[in-house]
Order: C-alpha cells, then sequence, then structure tokens
C-alpha cells in the first residue's frame, strides 16, 4: 500500500491509539512510583463472594514474594491462601466473604517479613438495597412537606447507602429531589420551597449503593389532607368552686392555624399524679374548654390537649394530630367524709335523709351523665345541686358528731 494511503486510514484511528498510549503510560508510571499495589483496589462485592487479590512488588525493592504474608482488618491470613504468582507477585484467595464491619470497607494490607506494610487497599463486602418501606409525609400549617421512612428488609446493606426523596406534581412539572435526605436513622427529609396547594404530590424514595439501586412504593397526596399543627396554647386546669369531682380545662386554638379557615378537632388526656394510664377523651369537638367531671377529691391530675385541624380550605379529609401539650396540673379540693354507716341509724329521720341522699345520687348520676365528654348544655343546676349536697354532707356529720359528744 502507498505509505501516504496508509497514513490517511490510520488519521481516524490517531485519537484511539493516543489514548491507549497515555492509559499505558500512566499505568506504568502508577506501578514504577510506588514500592508494591495491591490489585484490585477497593473492589465492591457481594456478601459470600470470592476474592482474589494480588501484591506486586517492585523489583527495586529488593523482596521477593515468597517473604510477604496478608492481613484482613489487622489479622494475619492463613498462608494456605496464598499464590505466588512470580519473584515479585504474591496472591491470597478469600472465599465466602462476610459483610464489611464498617462501611469504609475491611483492610486487606500485603507486608514483609517485618511486618511493614507495602500497600493495601479497601473490601467493600454487603448487599444491594431493598425497596425502602413505610413512607410517611406531613405538613405543618402547611408550610412544608416533611417525609420520613425506613429501609428495606433488614436495612443492613453493610456498605454506604444513599438515600434520595424524589417528588413531581402529579400531572405536570418536573421530577425533583429533596435537599438533604438522611442516610442514616432517622431517615426523612423535609420540602420547604414551591409547595403548591390543591395539586397531588406524587412521592418516593429511592436507595443506591455500589452494588444496585431500588425504589419504594409511590405515595400520593395532597398537602391539605396530611396538615398539622402545634399542640393548643395556652392550656390551664383550674377547680370548679369546691366541687370535689370536678376540674376545668381550657386552652387556645394553634396559632399557626389562626388564619387558615378550618375547625378543629380535640382530644383531652388526663392521668392521676401517681399513675402512668392517660385517660383519653374522643368526644371534645371543637371547643376550647371542657369539663372533667366524677374525678377522685384531692387528687392531683395532669392534663394534656391535641388538636386535628379539619376542613382547611375545604379539604374533605381530617388533618394529622398534633402533639399533645406540656402537661398541666390542678388538685381537687378534699373531700370531707363522715363516719360511714351511722346516718341510718336514726329511725325516721335517717330514713328521711336516706331517701334524699338516694334522690340526689339519682340526680347527680344523670348529670354527671350528660357532663361528661364535654356537652355543651348549661350545668349550673347541676353545679348548685352538687354544692347542696355536699352541704347537706357536712351538716349532718356535725350534727352526728355533736349528737355523739
Amino acid at each position: 500500500m502507498d505509505p501516504f494511503r496508509r497514513i490517511v486510514v490510520l488519521l481516524p484511528l490517531l485519537p484511539l491509539l493516543l489514548l491507549l498510549l497515555l492509559l499505558h503510560s500512566a499505568d506504568v508510571l502508577s506501578l514504577s512510583s510506588h514500592r508494591a499495589l495491591v490489585y484490585p483496589q477497593d473492589p465492591v462485592l457481594r456478601v459470600g463472594s470470592d476474592l482474589t487479590a494480588s501484591c506486586w512488588v517492585h523489583p527495586d525493592v529488593g523482596l521477593h514474594a515468597a517473604s510477604l504474608y496478608w492481613t484482613l482488618n489487622g489479622q494475619r491470613l492463613a498462608a494456605s491462601a496464598y499464590r505466588t504468582l512470580s519473584a515479585n507477585n504474591l496472591s491470597v484467595t478469600l472465599s465466602a466473604l462476610n459483610a464489611s464491619r464498617q462501611t469504609s470497607g475491611d483492610n486487606l494490607v500485603c507486608h514483609d517479613r517485618e511486618g511493614r506494610v507495602l500497600a493495601g487497599s479497601c473490601v467493600y463486602v454487603g448487599m444491594p438495597p431493598e425497596k425502602p418501606r413505610n413512607l410517611t409525609c406531613w405538613s405543618r400549617n402547611t408550610k412544608d412537606l416533611t417525609c420520613t421512612w425506613t429501609p428495606g428488609g433488614t436495612g443492613e446493606t453493610s456498605i454506604r447507602t444513599q438515600y434520595v426523596l424524589k417528588y413531581k406534581l402529579r400531572w405536570y412539572g418536573k421530577e425533583k429531589e429533596c435537599e438533604d435526605s438522611a442516610h442514616s436513622p432517622p431517615f426523612s427529609c423535609a420540602i420547604t420551597r414551591d409547595l403548591h396547594l390543591f395539586t397531588p404530590y406524587e412521592i418516593w424514595v429511592e436507595a443506591s449503593n455500589r452494588l444496585g439501586r431500588a425504589a419504594s412504593d409511590v405515595l400520593t397526596l395532597d398537602i391539605l389532607d396530611v396538615v398539622t399543627t402545634d399542640p393548643p396554647a395556652g392550656v390551664t386546669l383550674s377547680r370548679v368552686g369546691q366541687l370535689e369531682d370536678q376540674l376545668s380545662v381550657r386552652w387556645d386554638a394553634p396559632p399557626g392555624l389562626k388564619d387558615f379557615l378550618f375547625q378543629a378537632k380535640y382530644q383531652i388526656r388526663y392521668r392521676l399524679e401517681d399513675s402512668r394510664d392517660w385517660k383519653v377523651m374522643d368526644d371534645v369537638g371543637n371547643q376550647t374548654s371542657c369539663r372533667l367531671a366524677g374525678l377522685r377529691g384531692g387528687t392531683v391530675y395532669f392534663v394534656q390537649v391535641r388538636c386535628n385541624p379539619v376542613g382547611i380550605y375545604g379539604s374533605r379529609k381530617a388533618g394529622i394530630w398534633s402533639e399533645w401539650s406540656h402537661p398541666t396540673a390542678a388538685s381537687t379540693p378534699h373531700a370531707e367524709r363522715g363516719a360511714s354507716g351511722s346516718c341510718d341509724s336514726k329511725g325516721s329521720s335517717g330514713d328521711s335523709n336516706s331517701t334524699l341522699r338516694r334522690e340526689l345520687k339519682q340526680f347527680f348520676g344523670w348529670a354527671r351523665k350528660h357532663a361528661y365528654g364535654c356537652s355543651s348544655m348549661s350545668i349550673n343546676h347541676y353545679d348548685q345541686w352538687r354544692m347542696l349536697m355536699q352541704k347537706s354532707h357536712k351538716a349532718r356529720n356535725q350534727v352526728l358528731q355533736r349528737d355523739k359528744s
């Protein structure tokens, strides 16, 4: 072939030839600039895989491969796993590898006979991620959209795994990534910019590492359906006169929702001072006050309130319950009790008093039944009768005490 034509034919291949020459030169420089090298460098393998690594020592170092040995995470490996490939090259084979002890990888190191480190490599052994689970989102006062999730399976991949919360508007818009997604527990991310109301979102989580990737199921939601808020503010607990079995609870609507059109649902829970068991009242409705009845006299109670925003901007779904407010405490007045069983032993007067007590007890049961649960009916007459009953008991006990003396 004409030399000129040969040059013309080779011209299109010139960039490829130059690239191969550069790569070969870089490899030679890398080997020549090190006393020793371990190959492969930083491999990533599945649990249960085998690995054969080699330690190459520069001829100028003057070490023979037979004088070298290997360690894994500081533990010397058995010589039976070695193989001398050449005077300057010693290999080791690791079978059925276990998961890496740390996400930064296991240290595979080549030593000379005195124990000096010649070269090393990080070995990453793990599993590809599984599909993330339990994706849940909420919006605090419609100002953000925060989501949490849990890793799939056992959640242990043994190598560094990245998690990214992704989202887009359901019918239009580009796929976006939530900034600052957490890569370790608790897994969460908050979307704080360019929020859209009245438009469904599609949200999912993608997990990836050097062995693979996996995506969660897609969660479709409208921000207005997952609104939560701060706990009710200004919770106060006070006595109702001298009624021994009642306390009054008052609170303010959550300040973060004061500019929204919504109806709140409230819940109250209360417990005795020396108890950990809370009693929850679900039928409070949208009132900001409540009467607790049927309590013990002379007892300290702790009370908390929480809120569920309903119907924000006309949404048909209830929101998400807020956290409970800080506990507020108050005590009921002390009950004054006379000698038990002594009233019915006074003949006709005792019978009359017994009948009155029975009638008052029936009225008390009826009134407490209707007042319990914070109904909106007026209970002024109930309060009057309760006070009258208490005074009647006290007066009767004083008479009995005088009679005994």
